[in-house]
């Protein structure tokens, strides 16, 4: 028999070549989105052409950890020392919606809190599925006018096999809830009771639900139920009410325990962890929490984490519970998001198709000089632990997709040839058999011009460099929050098919207000 997947969700709530100048240096064109970079800021009536790019190299304090007073980005590295590049896949999406969260409040996102491929990866894309269970490569690349006309981006992107969700194994669910005083401001645990309540209305009957809360101490809410008892589990979330002080390390521990006790093999068994603070009672140190989750993580229960509110918000530590726990971490910043997450997101990607996922990158030195990966730095594994198995990976639901971009600066004469290789390794959840997939890309197989891109290529570019400027990366040194902000308008109108590109162009201008 199979093994099954127990999966554990946390919910916090906080109180959210050269490139052809011909087409680029227009405004907006029917094919594609115009840059605006930092010189148009200045000279606003000039039109951007490669003699107004800027043309210096990403600045070296950068490449030391970012500027002073700024979190750390990606080196920019010499593929003469490392022409490898190798990190864990991760489908967190939270950086986004808490970035929203800080703009709906008037404020700018706070730059230690804004982690690039979190933002890009919280839109929809269009990769081709793979042919049979298991996960899918795709490599391409363009250049880009606001960079040097050496350089140019390269995207990774991975899809994961769809299961339809009358396939999907059934799945054994346990809430861990926060109904600490604090949930009670701003609607918080209103808005937890009613995400929960919409996500259990979409289980099956073979699915099985359990709720823990926590407040000074945790207690046993709901024993482990059969999703076929709606009435019952509705009435269980809906006595919810906030207490006192916050322990989350006891909640827990007892979510965990009674997961363990509720293993269902052949199910998806996980916890899901809904809280808005800091745990401010008990063992509260990070560690002791973070070692328990990765235990039980490898013992096949997975721990969603959930954001609601602000506040004392602890988004790093949400993030590492959901990295250690196997599972993945959103932030939920109002009932639309609510929404998503909980009736297409988490339902849809119940079932794990790949576990230990990861990633190596390997750059022809003969035609790329330097390289550096936007995001995941927290995600970083060492070349030569690619194949060790005992090294954790990243755990992918079905449907899932995840993006990687690279800033890649090119070889004087580079222009056909292998330039990269991406080699994606993974093991089935099942059977824990390993398997192991090549995609390359050559250098004659950018995009001439930005206008002639891929539309959600484009996109992912413009969101990158809207991470770039919120945190100060090297990019902002080509590309203001203006500037963004000019870009981005042209989006709805590029992908009409994507509704969420009205309101990531709606964000841009109102960072670029502030």
């Amino acid at each position: 028999m199979r093994r099954a997947l127990v999966l554990l969700v946390a919910l916090t709530v906080v109180g959210g070549c050269a490139v052809d100048d011909s087409e680029d240096s227009m405004a907006t064109s029917e094919s594609g989105a115009r840059l605006r970079t930092a010189a148009d800021d200045m000279q606003a009536s000039q039109p951007m052409t490669s003699t107004t790019m800027p043309g210096t190299q990403t600045p070296a304090a950068y490449d030391a950890g970012g500027q002073a007073g700024l979190p750390p980005v990606g080196p920019s590295v010499d593929t003469a020392a490392d022409n490898r590049s190798t990190f864990a896949l991760d489908v967190d999406t939270g950086s986004y919606t808490l970035a929203r969260r800080y703009l709906a409040d008037g404020l700018l996102p706070d730059p230690a809190l804004v982690r690039t491929e979190e933002l890009v990866n919280y839109f929809e894309q269009d990769y081709d599925p793979p042919a049979k269970p298991g996960l899918a490569v795709h490599i391409d690349g363009t250049a880009v006018p606001f960079l040097p006309d050496d350089t140019r981006v390269v995207r990774v992107g991975l899809q994961a096999w769809e299961v339809e969700p009358s396939e999907r194994k059934p799945a054994a669910l346990t809430f861990v809830i926060d109904v600490s005083g604090s949930m009670a401001d701003g609607g918080r645990l209103e808005l937890v009771k009613e995400s929960l309540t919409t996500l259990v209305s979409s289980l099956r009957e073979g699915d099985t639900v359990a709720i823990v809360v926590y407040s000074d101490d945790a207690r046993l809410v709901l024993e482990p139920t059969s999703a076929a008892e709606r009435e019952t589990i509705a009435r269980a979330i809906a006595e919810l009410q906030p207490l006192e002080s916050t322990n989350a390390e006891a909640g827990l521990r007892l979510g965990y325990e009674v997961a363990r006790d509720g293993f269902r093999e052949g199910a998806v068994n996980r916890v899901v962890l809904a809280s808005d603070g800091v745990a401010n009672v008990g063992a509260t140190g990070p560690e002791a929490i973070l070692a328990a989750v990765a235990e039980d993580a490898g013992k096949g229960i997975q721990l969603v984490s959930v954001g609601v509110g602000m506040g004392t918000y602890n988004d790093p530590l949400m993030e590492q519970l959901a990295d250690k726990g196997d599972g993945f971490y959103a932030y939920v910043d109002g009932p639309r998001e609510a929404e998503r997450l909980f009736v297409h997101d988490l339902t849809g990607t119940l079932q794990t198709v790949a576990m230990d996922a990861k990633v190596q990158v390997e750059f022809d030195p003969a035609r790329v000089a330097s390289y550096r990966l936007l995001g995941f730095e927290n995600r970083a594994v060492a070349d030569d632990q690619f194949r060790d198995d005992a090294v954790d990976g990243g755990e992918i639901g079905a449907g899932h997709t995840v993006t990687a971009l690279y800033e890649v600066k090119l070889t004087e004469g580079a222009r056909s040839g292998p330039l990269a290789t991406v080699t994606l390794r993974w093991a089935d959840p099942d059977t824990r058999e390993v398997t192991e997939i090549v995609e390359s890309l050559d250098a004659s197989s950018f995009s001439s011009s930005f206008a002639k891109t891929p539309p959600r290529l484009q996109r992912d570019i413009i969101v990158a460099a809207w991470g770039e400027a919120l945190r100060g990366g090297p990019w902002s040194q080509h590309l203001s929050l203006a500037g963004v902000a000019d870009n981005a308008r042209g989006l709805p109108e590029l992908l009409t098919d994507d509704p969420d590109l009205a309101e990531f162009a709606a964000l841009t201008r109102r960072a670029a207000e502030l």
